[in-house]
């Protein structure tokens, strides 16, 4: 009996191992660490050999750099993006510029030479360089005028960058171990990391704790093989400076008036058109005219008004402006060019030193957004030699909207003197429905925008001196404008009763005639003056007033009201 019982214990034995040996493996194999390791050219999306990731703080981003010939390269986008964005290039004369407060840095693609001013340099590198359309600049290089720093890691190729310094969480592995590329004991290992081993801790979770490693892998680690984390502000690089640029802004405000000449005989109204104003410290004279692609321009500067205007204690901002003959000019190929753009620099500062011009007023309007880089870059170029001379540059801004960001009006409040907001057109020639010049809402929200990007004491708002007469029938709808003396004998004329809009802060007029709805929204004293309250509020650098000639008398009390504030 028991011979036959001890087979089959044994064989329930035998049973139990094999179920055991199992159900172990199971357990083992489920809370054992794996030993497979990831791919990092994966990880980092390598392509090729000169491919090459960054890691830009603590995150790997889409944007991608280049090694050449032992350098590192990121593309011109890239490096506007993450960097600066004063870089430009030049692709019709394949030139790198740089715009510093006194010089423009120049350099050809695809050498290394690079020219300051009159001052040559050469580096052992190439500067900058095509892989086919792209143009790609030298990480060195740009860090000659930007700040950040970087670090170059290979297997996979891959770049660390900082752009800023902030505290951050730094932590030390306790005994060797491994980064793994998720949370978890399974997960594949990225890296091999060792003892004292010093991380960047970005997330601490229940078990695993996301970290970043000296040479720039981002992984996974176990909470129980890190130690002394603990909070850590890093030295800043500091080895790039940002420029000052100077400003040749006044102590005073600003009451700038603009003087339509459209020709040389113009000038002679000067007296006429000052005569009645009072506090008026600004004189824009509408003297240059674009006529070309290349640079050139009319002018009806002459020696007699500017000494005229001085005499009467009038600064001279002469106004540039490209709307004359604006169908037979292309302002993209004026503005792209960099020889059509020193051109144009070198004949305005060159009238402005013959005749003794104090300012130079830039109003180029329907800029397109391609040109916007172009435009901005001129408006640099521009501000060198109007800073080294002491001539004021003011440059003249449609009111803040989504589709006239290009103008980039933070950077000319770095660049130029005064930025000139035009406070009007709010409805214009053209417009599909009949409404206001300059409501006060639209006036403020202008102001307000242009504050959160220029310095207020740089900041010039301009009012209208003229309204629109709004006639509509049906779906037609036209207006003509026309000054404030014209606007108050035309109310008188067809006996309309005005009364004070508090949506729009203007006298607001109406009547029928036939079947025809005409309306007035009115600029005068009483408007103006809530405007420059407005203005006031926002301690904004003056007042410019377009035209001179449209308006009554009684402006100039507002005017010097606001001035004396």
């Amino acid at each position: 009996m028991k011979k036959k019982i001890i087979p089959v214990l044994i064989a329930i034995v035998l049973i139990i191992v094999v179920f055991g040996i199992a159900f172990g493996g199971k357990i083992i194999d489920r809370y054992s660490y794996s030993k497979e390791r990831a791919d990092l050219n994966e990880i980092y999306a390598i392509q090729d050999e000169t491919d090459t990731a960054i890691v830009l703080q603590d995150e790997i981003i889409e944007q991608r750099a280049k090694l050449l010939d032992g350098t590192y390269y990121v593309a011109l986008s890239t490096a506007q993006e993450l960097f600066n964005d004063r870089f430009y290039e030049d692709a019709g004369e394949g030139l790198l510029l740089y715009t510093l407060p006194d010089a423009i840095v120049r350099t050809v693609v695809g050498t290394s030479e690079v020219s300051i001013g009159e001052e040559n340099r050469s580096f052992d590198y190439i500067l900058s360089r095509y892989v086919e359309d792209t143009l790609y600049v030298a990480l060195d290089y740009l860090k000659q005028y930007s700040n950040f720093s970087y670090e170059a890691f290979t297997d996979p190729n891959r770049l660390q960058i900082y752009t800023s310094w902030d505290q951050r969480q730094i932590g030390y592995i306790k005994k060797d171990t491994k980064v793994r590329r998720l949370g978890g004991v399974k997960s594949e290992i990225l890296e091999d990391v060792k003892a004292n081993d010093k991380v960047i801790v970005l997330e601490q979770m229940e078990t695993w704790t996301k970290v970043k490693t000296a040479d720039a892998v981002i992984g996974y680690v176990e909470n129980k093989r890190l130690r002394d984390i603990a909070p850590e502000l890093p030295i800043p690089v500091n080895d790039y400076q940002e420029p000052e640029y100077t400003s040749v802004t006044r102590d005073h405000k600003i009451n700038l008036g603009w003087h339509v000449v459209a020709g040389t005989a113009g000038n002679d109204t000067l007296s006429e058109y000052v005569a009645n104003t009072r506090g008026l410290n600004v004189i824009s004279p509408t003297w240059f005219k674009l006529n070309d692609n290349e640079g050139n321009f009319i002018s009806f500067a002459t020696q007699q008004y500017v000494d005229k205007a001085h005499d009467m204690g009038l600064e001279v901002w002469a106004l540039v402006e490209n709307i004359e003959y604006k169908d037979s000019i292309d302002m993209y190929s004026i503005l792209s060019s960099t020889t059509h753009r020193k051109t144009l620099i070198d004949n305005l500062v060159n009238e402005a030193m013959q005749y003794g011009i104090d300012g130079i007023n830039v109003d180029f309007e329907q800029i397109s957004l391609d040109c916007g880089e172009h435009y901005i870059e001129f408006i640099r170029e521009l501000s060198i030699p109007c800073r080294a001379n002491g001539i004021v540059l003011s440059v003249d801004n449609y009111v803040p909207t989504g589709y006239t960001n290009h103008y980039n009006r933070k950077e000319q409040g770095i660049v130029a003197d005064y930025v000139i907001i035009m406070g009007y057109d709010e409805h214009y020639a053209g417009s599909a429905e009949a409404g206001s010049v300059a409501s006060i809402n639209f006036v403020e929200e202008g102001i307000k925008q242009t504050v959160e990007q220029v310095p207020a004491n740089k900041i010039i708002n301009a009012v209208p001196f003229y309204t629109r007469i709004w006639s509509t029938t049906g779906t037609d709808v036209s207006s003509q404008a026309v000054g404030m003396t014209m606007a108050q004998e035309y109310i008188k004329a067809h006996n309309i009763e005005t009364v004070w809009d508090e949506e729009t802060c203007q006298n607001y007029g109406e009547y029928m005639d036939g079947d025809t709805y005409n309306q007035v929204w009115l600029e005068d004293a009483q408007s103006i003056g809530v405007k420059l309250n407005v203005m006031q509020n926002y301690n904004i650098g003056g007042v410019a007033c377009w035209r001179l000639g449209y308006e009554t008398p009684d402006i100039w009390d507002v005017i010097e009201e606001y001035l004396d504030k």
